[in-house]
């Protein structure tokens, strides 16, 4: 368990990018969409995002009591899963999905209400849910701007 523990909470090594390694771990999540998950159907794409998230809830969770820290910097299952949820449903067209990627960016960053909130839930929980609802926020946003463009 502590083998896969850090390897997914870290995304297989991402989270130890010696430069902001949550902007590296979204980045390769916006190449994979592009080039890969964005012709996935509806139903596998909603699926393995859900696996993805349930499985980071416990890595998480795992990997943070193991270094004793609330949310290390080495946790990056939680932007690739925010992530992946800003793109749901984008065209993989460079336009939106960088402006997906960056607005994610945005919110993950900076934690509009109540995104700074969620962190203080338990364990894993409190690792995923305020990234996921800053995806939850850019892709709306993304999807506003498909729609009046």
């Amino acid at each position: 368990m502590k083998f896969f523990s850090k390897a997914f909470s870290t995304f297989f090594g991402a989270g130890y990018f010696p430069v902001a390694p949550g902007t590296f771990a979204s980045l390769i999540t916006v190449l994979l969409y592009q080039f890969f998950l964005a012709k996935w159907g509806l139903f596998s794409y909603a699926l393995l995002w859900l696996i993805l998230f349930f499985l980071g809830v416990l890595s998480s969770a795992h990997f943070s009591r193991e270094l004793h820290q609330q949310d290390p910097g080495q946790i990056v299952i939680d932007e690739v899963c925010g992530q992946w949820l800003a793109l749901f449903f984008v065209p993989a067209a460079w336009t939106p999905v960088l402006l997906a990627f960056f607005l994610f960016r945005l919110f993950d960053i900076v934690k509009p209400y109540p995104i700074r909130k969620l962190e203080s839930l338990p364990h894993g929980w409190g690792i995923m849910a305020d990234d996921v609802l800053a995806g939850l926020y850019a892709g709306v946003l993304v999807h506003l701007y498909l729609i009046i463009k």
